[in-house]
């Protein structure tokens, strides 16, 4: 089995571009480049992996010929964060040495990673490997959507360092890389083994997500802990996740019965979504929120049951992880409890004077 070579990469920047809505922001030469989802939103991406990440060739590349790109920033990165990792704590160097620098791929060291974080005493994290290896270097899909992912955490996550601590340490990558293994598997007919992937990344991670929902790629699980995502739910790309968030059903309906939720979607701590309902691509739902009804495109819901409070100004808030929901909520519910004393005070009145 061969890991991605230079040319699997060469029609990227074309597919690439279709799906990241983003745009170089004109630049003087020695400036950072800055790219743009909305007039008013500048997103950071990392200078070590622009071209991947956006679909954007190199000034000096030529798509006709494949040895002018690079072949995998993102691998090439986390080998050398790792080796500077070592350094600064040699007890760690085993270590480091085992799950990346032995490795010659990121689906290898991705599969090392994660068969070692899962195993048991009766799934040996040689068998795990197995599967990870099998699946993992035979879909392109997924090799893409892992490095979209980490770049996706890179970027999103402040707390994320570097990529290598993505891909060694963060729980919430980890659960989606394995869930996506677990897709392929039952997408294949091999339910049972998807199942059981399911039930371990549950048990280590504390993150369900059945094998047979979909997931789009650039996907941020923040943190992870307590997501639930049930079996027809549908999560687009470039969206972001907080813990405890749940896109689940309403009751014992079979069939198509989860959320659906739209590209560069921002979903808050702890809301849950539940039915078969639409989440508008660009819509923002603020933490706590319980969503049972379709929410519009670019548009921010907050409280129980959640209501429009106003629009989305980026394209993907997903991208900028601002929660501008929240303040515009209690500015809302700040109003309306004010309306409601204001109302409940001048009907005391009257009835006073009544008697």
């Amino acid at each position: 089995m061969a890991c991605v070579s230079d040319e699997s990469w060469v029609a990227l920047p074309k597919m690439l571009s279709e799906r990241l809505a983003l745009r170089e922001e004109d630049r003087h030469d020695d400036e950072q480049p800055s790219f743009f989802g909305s007039e008013s939103t500048a997103y950071r991406l990392e200078k070590v992996f622009p071209v991947y990440a956006l679909g954007i060739p190199k000034p000096d590349s030529d798509p006709a010929n494949p040895a002018s790109f690079s072949g995998d920033p993102i691998w090439d990165a986390v080998r050398e964060e790792a080796k500077l990792e070592a350094e600064k704590e040699p007890i760690l160097s085993s270590f480091l040495y085992a799950s990346i620098l032995a490795h010659d791929c990121l689906e290898q060291a991705l599969g090392f990673v994660l068969a070692n974080r899962l195993q048991n005493p009766t799934l040996l994290a040689t068998q795990l490997m197995d599967i990870f290896y099998d699946v993992m270097m035979h879909d392109r899909d997924i090799q893409r959507s892992v490095r979209l992912d980490v770049q996706a955490f890179k970027d999103r996550d402040p707390a994320c360092l570097s990529y290598c601590s993505a891909l060694l340490y963060l729980k919430g990558y980890h659960s989606l890389q394995v869930h996506r293994v677990a897709h392929s598997l039952w997408s294949k007919g091999r339910k049972v083994l998807a199942l059981a992937l399911q039930s371990r990344i549950s048990e280590v991670f504390g993150v369900d997500i059945h094998p047979a929902a979909k997931i789009g790629e650039g996907i941020l699980l923040d943190h992870g802990t307590g997501v639930v995502i049930g079996e027809t739910a549908v999560v687009g790309n470039r969206v972001s996740l907080m813990h405890g968030v749940t896109l689940g059903g309403t009751g014992k309906e079979i069939g198509d019965r989860h959320p659906k939720v739209g590209d560069g979607a921002l979903i808050g701590a702890s809301a849950t979504i539940l039915g078969n309902i639409k989440i508008g691509q660009g819509a923002m739902i603020a933490a706590g929120s319980l969503v049972l009804k379709d929410v519009p495109p670019r548009s921010m819901v907050a409280g129980i049951p959640a209501k429009v409070i106003g629009y989305v100004d980026e394209k993907d808030p997903s991208l900028t992880m601002k929660h501008d929901a929240s303040k515009e909520f209690f500015e809302h519910v700040a109003v309306q409890c004010r309306d409601t004393r204001s109302a409940g005070g001048h009907s005391s009145e009257r009835t006073h004077r009544s008697t």
